[in-house]
């Protein structure tokens, strides 16, 4: 049987794969809800963050990988960039007992399985912004929304401290699952 996490994160990959394919020529400097980033910067985000992937699953630290991915990843094929790492990513989270490793990240050493919880929530959340920025139907996978509330709500009072996310905004009590999620991360669906 698939592992939970792995099953998000193919969903998560999936969704922000999908609106990555959809991304016109003439887009690619058009605005994204997170107010520094055009969706050429976007999507560079996404894909740096899949390329970190493999050497920290294999065992390597911050400092071992460097500044390996710093600047700009998509050269002149975006979409192709994005489908070579979201590729390389996940067969790194699929290999054999790479789920029961630790992975040492900026902020410490943890299960791999969080990781990958994580990134699965960073990408349902980013292909929101993407959608948004597009155009295009911003439905996210109810089930991948679920999970990335349930990972960022335990962490509802020290989001805003990060300096990633906004302020949550307020949204009605019986606000569907995605509304909630987004406004746990300062969005206004």
């Amino acid at each position: 049987m698939e592992d939970r996490e792995l099953e998000l994160h193919a969903v998560a990959m999936d969704e922000f794969g999908l609106r990555v394919g959809m991304v016109r020529a003439d887009q690619w400097d058009a605005p994204t809800p997170c107010s520094e980033w055009t969706v050429r910067d976007l999507v560079n985000h996404l894909v740096v963050e899949q390329l970190w992937v493999p050497p920290l699953v294999g065992g390597a630290t911050v400092a071992d990988v460097g500044d390996r991915f710093d600047g700009d990843q998509l050269g002149d094929d975006p979409a192709g960039a994005w489908h070579r790492a979201a590729a390389e990513a996940q067969a790194a989270f699929a290999a054999p007992g790479a789920l029961d490793r630790e992975v040492h990240l900026s902020y410490g050493t943890v299960p791999c399985r969080v990781y990958c919880r994580e990134m699965a929530t960073d990408l349902a959340v980013h292909a929101w912004d993407l959608a948004r920025a597009l155009g295009v139907d911003e439905h996210v996978d109810p089930r991948l929304m679920a999970a990335a509330y349930d990972h960022l709500a335990p962490m509802r009072e020290g989001l805003t401290g990060t300096g990633l996310f906004a302020e949550p905004v307020p949204v009605p009590g019986d606000a569907d699952i995605q509304t909630r999620t987004l406004a746990l991360t300062g969005r206004r669906p």
